[in-house]
């Protein structure tokens, strides 16, 4: 899963307490298009790969560096990959840039 990934949301159950943070939540079935990947951190304190949806811009987290609030990779699934880039086009065993 990258930047420009199309996903379908395969998990929008939230607890209510952690509704409150967040602007846009995804709904289970429906597709997005990822506009970023990072790490962040999960309600448990440990670290998460999370997602930035497209047409979802969320508050900011009020722990430093006070990234935007994301949501876990593990609530999506990848329906369609984007386009490779040019610089991550192999030839042969080599990377074309």
């Amino acid at each position: 899963m990258r930047r420009g990934s199309k996903v379908i949301c395969v998990d929008d159950r939230f607890p209510k307490e952690v509704i409150n943070f967040y602007s846009f939540l995804p709904v289970k079935d429906a597709q997005y298009v990822v506009r970023d990947v990072g790490v962040g951190v999960g309600w448990n304190g440990a670290p998460e790969i999370v997602v930035y949806l497209q047409g979802m811009i969320n508050p900011n987290s009020s722990t430093p560096p006070h990234p935007e609030r994301g949501f876990n990779q593990e609530r999506f699934r990848e329906i369609e990959e984007p386009p490779l880039e040019a610089e991550e086009i192999e030839v042969g065993d080599e990377l074309c840039v």
